[in-house]
């Protein structure tokens, strides 16, 4: 008998800049645009994350969606109004060395099948700028969305993704890039009352993208960067999601995580269920639709009405929502990663991302204990389940010694 040596893995942790978009005040970023991301590196340190993952974003001045219509303000921790040049990298790549923070992957959150042509291209132009950005920062990966045409139905979005996205996975392949796709389905991103905005959102869209982009030899730029909250808000749970990505043959499509949870008000899904606020939100007046943009963060009562984000580790720990998908169970979260997904933990980046609302303070030295507290939380579930992992897959199945108990099942309820 061979003896297997108890060899846990943990993953790699980051923390998504947008976490706080004011660590830099404007006017001296938007003057020296490289200092917020200095300052995110020492922030970085400061709270006991080893990486991050650096935000980009059309800056507030160029962006077709005014702040006051968004639910989660958008962090241009990355500013490329002008070129992101071998100068500026070599700055950023100084800033890493001297704080010992390094770079998970970039991430530019944008509608790249918008309906308008025009809108459409000037989103597209700036991740090719991101996309540049990420070369000259040697990492590997962009992390951002699909979107969706609203104007079209979903088999009409799926040719339009083949006309127009496959082109811009074409320009990642050719920089050595993965596009990591996170699955936000995006129920409030316009007044409509499609719920489903980003069409990437679950794995049977993400296995007929994935064919697409096959067809076109781009199948390996298209990975995605699975964040838990969005299965909650649609019902789902995690370990069925990997399940069935191994049942179809696709569970090599994960590549990343975002680290947010979402807990679910069960009166809000008593009262709308789970498309959430479909009238009477306030983004419409009088049955048009408003002319204040403030009024449009309204459509999101699609989402918000029935489910609140989860900065990992501030929701109480309840068993009974984690059997009834109304919370992430954090724990089973990352054992079904390393059970069911062709993945390398060591080398798999979990990413922390902050939208809980009521902790989303723009202030340095009041939000640094809250992610400091998030960040070991995470860390200390990984490091649980890595040892789990470790214990009952390898060192007792070496020996033959069979685990014990059931523990929760996909597709069981």
């Amino acid at each position: 008998m061979t003896l297997k040596l108890f060899e846990p893995r943990p993953m790699k942790l980051s923390v998504l800049t947008a976490a706080l978009q004011e660590l830099t005040p404007r006017a001296r970023r938007d003057a020296d645009p490289d200092l917020a991301i200095e300052d995110w590196l020492q922030f970085s340190r400061d709270i006991g994350s080893p990486n991050i993952q650096l935000s980009a974003a059309l800056h507030p001045t160029e962006s077709d969606v005014p702040a006051e219509a968004m639910l989660d303000p958008v962090a241009n921790t990355l500013d490329l109004r002008q070129p992101f040049t071998k100068e500026r990298a070599a700055r950023v790549h100084a800033a890493m060395k001297t704080t010992g923070v390094g770079l998970s992957d970039l991430a530019y959150f944008d509608n790249f099948l918008h309906p308008d042509k025009a809108v459409r291209q000037k989103k597209t132009d700036f991740m090719l700028r991101v996309f540049d950005a990420a070369a000259l920062l040697g990492t590997d990966a962009v992390c951002g969305f699909v979107g969706r045409n609203h104007e079209l139905d979903m088999d009409q979005n799926l040719g339009m993704f083949e006309e127009v996205f496959v082109p811009m996975l074409k320009e990642a392949k050719a920089r050595g890039l993965t596009y990591r796709v996170e699955q936000c389905p995006m129920p409030g991103w316009n007044i409509t009352d499609r719920w489903h905005n980003n069409i990437a959102y679950a794995p049977g869209p993400w296995i007929a993208l994935h064919r697409i982009c096959e067809k076109h030899g781009v199948g390996d730029q298209f990975r995605i960067h699975y964040d838990p909250s969005h299965a909650i808000l649609m019902g789902q749970d995690t370990r069925a999601v990997f399940q069935y990505l191994k049942d179809e043959g696709y569970n090599f499509l994960i590549a990343g995580f975002h680290v947010k949870g979402q807990v679910v008000d069960s009166r809000g899904v008593a009262a709308w269920g789970y498309g959430g606020q479909t009238l009477e939100r306030g983004d419409w007046i009088a049955g048009k639709p408003s002319a204040n943009p403030a009024d449009h963060v309204n459509a999101w009562k699609k989402q918000v009405v029935l489910a609140e984000h989860e900065l990992p580790g501030t929701a109480r720990h309840d068993p009974l929502a984690y059997l009834q998908n109304r919370t992430v169970d954090w724990l089973d979260h990352q054992l079904a990663a390393r059970e069911l997904l062709a993945i390398d933990p060591a080398e798999t980046y979990l990413v922390v991302e902050h939208e809980y609302p009521r902790a989303r303070i723009q202030d340095r030295e009041k939000l640094a204990p809250i992610l400091k507290g998030s960040l070991a939380f995470t860390r200390a579930i990984d490091e649980a389940a890595a040892a789990m992992y470790a214990l009952q897959h390898e060192v007792l199945a070496a020996q033959g010694i069979p685990v014990q108990g059931r523990g929760r099942e996909a597709y069981r309820s």
